[in-house]
């Protein structure tokens, strides 16, 4: 939120028409591909393109390259956030494993994005705030359960999870089995063996 209590330009701009809205969520949908593919310079005619829309579409729904590039962030956190809401039914543990699952495809869009996206943005600074609204409840609620680790926060869980991403892993089955081993030392040490 900014300091007058609303939300940044980019969480307000959904459409509301029916047709309008489809057309804006598979352009959303076309970009993160396209920036998880190209990067940053992927071309917003290729986008339209992916979308099936014509780049008129693309330019009403999104006048800039960083509108685009700030809503497929926030879409992204949405996401994220969604994902714990919709784990909360299950084992505290596999809530938080399931969650960091989705943050590290999370972290690879992200770093997509964060070339053209400031850091210290107020999109930036909203979207870390509710990905840690999203986040620490799980953190809280494993530990609770006995099985994450009490002397970790969830600032902690997250520069972990990070930093794993920051490495180029040949397959997806083998950063999968690193982030088990990352994710085997957030529990007790009672619980690991």
């Amino acid at each position: 939120m900014t300091s007058a209590g609303q939300a940044p330009e980019a969480f307000a701009r959904r459409p509301k028409r029916a047709d309008a809205r489809r057309n804006y969520d598979a352009l959303i949908a076309a970009a993160r591909d396209a920036f998880a593919e190209h990067g940053a310079a992927a071309s917003l005619e290729d986008v339209a393109r992916r979308a099936g829309v014509g780049i008129g579409t693309l330019y009403r729904n999104f006048p800039s390259r960083r509108h685009l590039f700030e809503a497929v962030y926030v879409e992204e956190v949405r996401a994220l956030s969604r994902t714990a809401e919709d784990l909360a039914e299950l084992p505290p543990w596999d809530a938080l494993v399931a969650w960091l699952h989705r943050f590290v495809g999370y972290v690879a869009t992200k770093r997509a994005l964060a070339e053209e996206l400031l850091h210290d943005s107020e999109i930036f600074r909203t979207c870390r705030t509710e990905i840690y609204a999203a986040g620490e409840p799980l953190v809280s609620r494993a530990q609770a359960a006995g099985v994450v680790r009490d002397d970790v926060g969830f600032d902690d869980v997250v520069r972990l999870i990070s930093g794993l991403t920051m490495a180029q892993f040949p397959s997806p089955e083998q950063r999968d089995r690193v982030l088990g081993v990352a994710l085997d030392g957030l529990r007790p040490a009672a619980a690991a063996r």
